[in-house]
Order: structure tokens, then sequence, then C-alpha cells
């Protein structure tokens, strides 16, 4: 039986443990949420992209997360669907889609902290050097920074799973409902020190510089709020960082929850409904809480829905 195992092209994944009762009713959840995922965040791009208005800097960056979202929910949550009507048994993944699969889960989680770091960044120049704010985000650095952004994740990633493809495989079960770096190297019967060596200096690298700049930017905004007596500058500020640090909580807590269950082993069927989690609900808030609290994406919105009203009696 092992040798059949032994580099097996075709792999088992383990899904969610649903009782009958329940896999409809979680599936009809996670569908709604898939599809509201995709039609917001791609209306929200669509918006920025055609309004003019729009061409600011803060807006061409924010386009990274719902990007990110709808990339990272595509790839994972419509096999998930398929899956969960599937009997136990049929729930297989060739190989090759399986590394994909876990390629684009950590792209979304290391791109999801890169972009908002850069959007941080954004709104540092913007608070603490007003004057400057043109000049120094004008179009090629939204260009270098949205590259930078996608870059950095793509190349943290790629070693990540270079270095676990790299491995033979003597098992075929995937104990996850989808696939991820781990679930790829425990395939392998080899020594997998230099992948957990790895793997943690990852995510140390990626949390702490995420942390690190969220916290430095922060800071120094708010020292300039209290020290300026402009209290139009400080509602701007306090409305933009907010929905910024919102959108970052959001996924940082909903990371760190997948994290800490990964400790506990008893908790393993909670594990595996936070980490789908993880990907439905930043992809399913950030665009509500950057279209509420964006006064310029707000009157985007209307002027749209006033154009389409009026459309007709022309």
């Amino acid at each position: 039986m092992e040798n059949s195992s032994l580099n097996s092209i075709m792999l088992q994944l383990e899904g969610l443990k649903l009782s009958e009762a329940s896999v409809y009713p979680v599936f009809l959840c996670f569908f709604l949420s898939y599809m509201f995922i995709v039609i917001v965040n791609a209306g929200i791009v669509l918006l920025v992209v055609t309004d003019k208005n729009l061409h600011q800097p803060m807006y061409l960056l924010f386009c990274n997360l719902p990007v990110n979202d709808i990339v990272g929910n595509s790839i994972m949550l419509p096999r998930l669907l398929i899956d969960m009507l599937r009997p136990h048994s049929e729930r297989v993944i060739s190989y090759y889609e399986c590394v994909v699969q876990a390629f684009t889960t950590h792209m979304f989680g290391a791109t999801a902290h890169t972009a908002l770091m850069i959007m941080a960044f954004d709104r540092y120049v913007a608070i603490c050097n007003p004057l400057r704010y043109t000049s120094i985000m004008n179009n090629k650095m939204v260009v270098k920074l949205t590259a930078s952004a996608w870059g950095v994740a793509f190349v943290l990633v790629g070693i990540l799973l270079g270095l676990t493809i790299r491995l033979n495989r003597c098992r075929s079960w995937i104990m996850n409902p989808y696939c991820d770096n781990a679930s790829l190297f425990k395939l392998s019967c080899e020594s997998v020190f230099v992948n957990n060596i790895y793997g943690l200096t990852f995510s140390v690298v990626l949390l702490s510089s995420s942390i690190g700049s969220i916290v430095l930017t922060y800071t120094q905004i708010t020292v300039v709020c209290l020290t300026s007596k402009n209290k139009s500058l400080n509602g701007k500020a306090l409305k933009t960082c907010s929905t910024h640090l919102v959108a970052y909580l959001i996924m940082l807590i909903s990371g760190f929850i997948v994290i800490i269950l990964h400790r506990f082993p008893q908790y393993s069927d909670y594990r595996k409904l936070s980490a789908i989690l993880f990907h439905i609900i930043p992809g399913s808030l950030n665009p509500v809480i950057y279209g509420v609290q964006s006064a310029e994406i707000c009157k985007s919105m209307s002027r749209l829905f006033r154009t389409k009203a009026v459309a007709p009696c022309k």
C-alpha cells in the first residue's frame, strides 16, 4: 500500500466533516458569500478604474485588496463547494492542482499583509507630509509599491512551495478541506526540518514586518494629529486611518485564530472552518468597510446610480 502512494499524482482530500442535514445550508452560505465577494470586489475595482475622481493613490492602492480577495477565493471556494456535494471517496485532486491551490492560498495571505503595508505608507505620507504628498505618491510610486507588494509575496511563497515540491511523497491523504503548504509537506516521509525552519522564518518576517510597519506609521500619525490644531485634518485622518486599521485587524485576527487552533489538534474541525473563514471574512468586509467609510467612493456610486436612473428618460 505504501508503494502505491509513492509520488502519487492523485491525492485524497479530507474535506469538511458535515452532517447530512448541514451540508446544504453550509453550501448555500459559502456559495452566497463567494458570489458576494466576487460581485462587490469586482464592482469596487471597476468603479475605481472607470471614475477619474478615484484615480488617486489611496484608491489605486486599495484595489490590490479586492483583486487579491477575488483571486484567493476563486481558487479555493469553488473547488470546496464542489467537494462538499461529493462523497468522501470522490474528493480527489491532482498533485499539480494541489500545488497551485497551495501557492494561491499562501499568496492570498502574504499579499493581504503587503498590500495593507503599502496602504499604511500612503496614509503616513498623506498625513505626516501633506505638502510633499503629490510629489512622493506619483503614478510611478504607486506602480512601484503595487509591484513590490505582489513581488515580495510571490518570492516568499515561491521559495516556501519550492522547498516542498522537492520532497518525495509517500502518502496521498490531505488532512484539510483544501491544499496548503503544511498539507503538502506532510505527504513526505523525508525530513522536513528545512521546510519547518523556512516556514517559521516566513511567518515571523511577514508578521513582524506587517505589524511593525503598522505600529510605526500609526504612532507617527497619532503624534501628528495630537500636535496639530487642525480639526479638519484630524477628522479626515481619523476616518481614513480607522478604515485601514479595521481592515488590517480583521485580517490579522482571522489569521491568528487559524494559527492558534493549529496548537490544539482536538479542535481540528474548528481550525478547518476558521481557515476557510480567513478567506471569506476579509474578502466580504473589506469592500463594505471602504465603501461605507470612503466619501469619494460613496459619491461615485451615487453618481453612477443617478446616471442610470436618468438614462432611460433621454
